[in-house]
């Protein structure tokens, strides 16, 4: 499972996202994000940047965040899915 650490986050992203991708989530955590918590999943979140969503969980123990799924922002979406 590849993972980006950066000031003590480390996100892991099992789903094989383009290294691009998690450098962008881990720039916008970074620099602060709109977070939106999962109202049906406890430590699940989406994180808006202009061009993408991204679907994350952060782990309650040790603070590592898992990368789980994008999707294009602006568009009409039903849930998480594992577009890169």
């Amino acid at each position: 499972m590849p993972a980006c650490m950066t000031s003590g986050m480390q996100i892991e992203d099992p789903r094989n996202h383009s290294e691009a991708t998690v450098l962008a989530l881990r720039d916008i955590l970074s620099g602060g994000a709109t977070i939106i918590p999962d109202p049906k999943r406890r430590g699940f979140f989406e994180v808006q940047s202009d061009a993408l969503v991204y679907y994350i969980h952060v782990s309650p123990v040790s603070g590592n965040i898992l990368l789980l799924a994008t999707w294009p922002n602006g568009t009409e979406h039903d849930g998480p899915d594992t577009a890169a």
